[in-house]
């Protein structure tokens, strides 16, 4: 296992999609975005159509990070890669999308506080890739997969596009939210009261002066920013808090988080109808997740079985291990997920 590169059967293509959807979004972000297609072994050598994974990351995702390597392990691209050429699964495309902002995240929704990067993926960037590659252009043969952020878009993606995306994946996925993120709010409102008086533009101006991540609460702070610029902005762009000064909860705002809550959302009818329509829902945390999101994708679980998803279309599993290092859970899914969307 050689720590600085790795043959692979297929081939990785480095393409850039100019997105109009993205042209003039609130943060100055480009929309000229690089898209990374994946086509497996024989892709050039015959006239086969192929499904397709979309894949998207967590929280500060991009998609230069795929390349990255650690000392024993192989990035997910060799693993997916060596899944096909062993025969261990149908080939597919796969296909993976940067929705990267300078909050660090989109959350993969269309939102005034960081732009339209649910419709980016669904009538962007699916389009191109049918046009571009030999797909099976159909949704019951694409599937969605991601970790955390990325989980959680893999989820409502899904539940608002079901004619876009026939499946998914998500591996740690932020879902019950008053779990996973409400513990949060006093800590970080009392590091904004301590450091920056209170004021998030106070840390926003302060954090484009310094390297990222040189004083404590960097990273929480940024997280928690990002998030409620995509779930409760307004029209204008006003990024609104879910807590107070004192960390308590804000209804109004919350309530707006809530309703983005993937758990709540396949309650509702729309997205009970949308999870009944999946050929495949896999679903997996570590069981020592730091957020929570064990919980989370067990009450999702629970959520995707009281919509009326037959347990045949439905995998789950708790293992051993907490937020990070988990990309070796990918490929089995991706392994799953081509079975069920190739025919």
């Amino acid at each position: 296992m050689l720590p600085w590169s790795g043959e692979l059967a297929g081939r990785i293509e480095r393409r850039t999609l100019v997105s109009e959807r993205l042209r003039g979004n609130p943060l100055g972000d480009p929309h000229e975005r690089p898209v990374l297609v994946q086509v497996p072994p024989g892709y050039a050598d015959s006239d086969r159509r192929y499904p397709v994974v979309y894949v998207i990351q967590g929280f500060t995702g991009h998609v230069g990070m795929w390349d990255n390597r650690t000392a024993f392990r192989r990035p997910f691209p060799e693993l997916a890669d060596a899944v096909f050429a062993a025969g261990q699964a149908p080939p597919a495309i796969l296909v993976y999308v940067d929705a990267w902002t300078s909050l660090g995240g989109s959350q993969y929704l269309d939102s005034p506080g960081t732009g339209d990067y649910h419709s980016y993926l669904c009538d962007e960037v699916v389009p191109w890739v049918d046009a571009e590659y030999r797909t099976l252009a159909a949704r019951d043969h694409r599937a969605i997969s991601g970790k955390s952020s990325g989980g959680y878009g893999a989820m409502v993606t899904a539940m608002l596009r079901p004619e876009v995306f026939g499946a998914l994946a998500t591996h740690a996925g932020d879902a019950l939210f008053e779990l996973s993120y409400q513990p949060f709010f006093p800590r970080i409102a009392r590091t904004l009261r301590d450091e920056y008086g209170g004021s998030y533009p106070a840390f926003l101006a302060d954090v484009r002066t310094r390297p990222f991540g040189t004083k404590d609460g960097d990273g929480e702070l940024i997280e928690m920013y990002a998030y409620a610029a995509a779930y409760s902005a307004e029209p204008d762009g006003t990024v609104l808090l879910p807590f107070d000064d004192l960390g308590r909860i804000v209804p109004e705002v919350w309530r707006r988080w809530l309703a983005m809550d993937p758990v709540l959302m396949a309650a509702q009818e729309a997205g009970a109808e949308a999870l009944r329509s999946m050929r495949a829902v896999w679903i997996d945390a570590g069981d020592r997740d730091e957020f929570y999101l064990d919980l989370g994708a067990t009450a999702f679980r629970r959520a995707v079985a009281a919509a009326g998803v037959p347990d045949e279309r439905v995998r789950f599993e708790l293992f051993d291990a907490g937020h990070g290092a988990i990309e070796y859970r990918y490929a089995p899914a991706v392994a799953w997920l081509a079975e069920r969307i190739a025919g």
